[in-house]
């Protein structure tokens, strides 16, 4: 006669894999996700704390707009993106520039255009989108220390503070409607722009068109 041993229930556990009532070949994995977790929960915003910015401006340094263009940045802001003079070539048809402190961001965009800059300015903001609760000042005009003339709008809203400015920047006996778009637009949090102002409006006075316009 043969006897054949019971089949184990389903989950049955074998006496040398437990502990605590636990089956000890399963906590390998589980820490390792608990660690994964662990890591993409703490880890990495620490890290990111921890790493200083290396791109902060300082004294003297020059913003290139390209085609010789110039702006002089905030000293002490981040330089997350763009191109100081003397390192490499900006394009003025393409570019980006992006300045930011605390609260408070600055970008420069060049783009191609032909058309006024204060038709610029329309295609900008209608291209965003008009979805958001916000007030728009009256449209103004804004002078460089240069002497290049720009389309200004400001913006306030429950997100923050925003002012626009379109410029055309026209090379040596180039049409402006026909020239490069530049877009100086910046961005704070609510009640911010004031603390701001001075180093906004020093940057937006110091672009300068390059020798060859």
């Amino acid at each position: 006669m043969t006897v054949t041993a019971p089949e184990p229930p389903p989950g049955w556990v074998p006496v040398e894999h437990r502990l605590l009532g636990l089956d000890r070949r399963t906590f390998t994995p589980a820490l390792i996700a608990l660690a994964i977790a662990l890591v993409l929960a703490y880890g990495l915003p620490a890290l990111n704390a921890a790493i200083p910015w290396h791109n902060e401006i300082r004294a003297g340094e020059l913003l290139d707009l390209g085609d010789g263009a110039t702006a002089v940045p905030p000293v002490g802001w981040q330089l997350q993106n763009g191109t100081l003079t003397g390192t490499a070539v900006a394009n003025p048809a393409t570019l980006q520039v992006v300045l930011a402190t605390g609260g408070a961001t600055i970008e420069l965009r060049g783009a191609p255009y032909d058309g006024t800059a204060a038709a610029f300015l329309d295609q900008v903001r209608l291209s965003e989108g008009d979805d958001a609760p916000a007030i728009d000042s009256a449209r103004g005009t804004v002078t460089t220390t240069a002497g290049l003339t720009g389309v200004a709008q400001s913006t306030t809203s429950p997100s923050g503070d925003g002012l626009d400015v379109a410029f055309k920047v026209a090379g040596r006996g180039q049409a402006a409607d026909t020239a490069p778009a530049l877009l100086f637009r910046v961005r704070t949090a609510p009640g911010q722009f004031e603390r701001y102002r001075d180093e906004i409006g020093g940057v937006l006075r110091s672009i300068t068109p390059g020798a060859g316009r």
